[in-house]
């Protein structure tokens, strides 16, 4: 049974209003990036959809670049920036600062220290919230590489189907059932390429 998780409704806003048409493309149909779809609309996906150089975004909760993202929640939720600040800090909070993929490889980095592992897919699993929408997890087991390097990671982007993420949500561990459980750490990257300001844009995007 998957226990109430904040993150798909409340304070992490993934009811995505799509004012600005020119996200809209970014997750496809609102109606699933906010979690309600059918599932013949779920198909498998290949690592090759989070290929890439991604950094994590904790520090910039930390240091004070994402508040004006808080501010902006407060606007319209139902918590204080503080209280979202709060909210995200437990779901950001990781020390994995950067991840690379590229093809079955996944490098995680602590420190600047790499930890590597070969990926396959272990297909997905569909999560149900408290509040009636659902996600998706997209599950990878590891098949070679450091044996520090995660068992499984599971990525959960707001999309259901093949496409390119702008970023994404990481869970880990060695017990694949027991990541399932996970609900409020919810690592999130984006590519490494975007400076703070460009994160703030895309974030309040969203």
């Amino acid at each position: 049974m998957v226990h109430e998780g904040e993150h798909d409704h409340e304070g992490h806003d993934h009811d995505h209003a799509h004012g600005d048409e020119a996200h809209a493309h970014d997750h496809g149909d609102p109606q699933i990036a906010k979690g309600y779809f059918e599932d013949s609309q779920i198909a498998d996906r290949t690592l090759s959809d989070w290929e890439g150089d991604w950094q994590s975004v904790y520090p910039y909760l930390q240091d004070g670049t994402l508040d004006p993202v808080m501010e902006h929640k407060a606007e319209t939720g139902s918590m204080t920036a503080a209280e979202y600040k709060a909210y995200y800090d437990a779901g950001y909070k990781t020390d994995v600062e950067r991840i690379t993929i590229d093809g079955d490889m996944v490098t995680f980095y602590r420190d600047g220290e790499a930890v590597e592992g070969h990926y396959a897919s272990d297909g997905y699993e569909i999560l149900t919230y408290a509040k009636g929408n659902r996600g998706v997890r997209f599950i990878f087991e590891k098949t070679g590489g450091d044996e520090a390097a995660p068992q499984f990671i599971q990525f959960s982007d707001h999309r259901i189907a093949p496409a390119d993420a702008d970023h994404y949500h990481l869970y880990w561990g060695d017990d694949r059932a027991a990541v399932l459980e996970e609900l409020t750490n919810w690592p999130t990257y984006y590519p490494s390429s975007l400076n703070a300001d460009q994160i703030v844009d895309e974030m309040l995007a969203h």
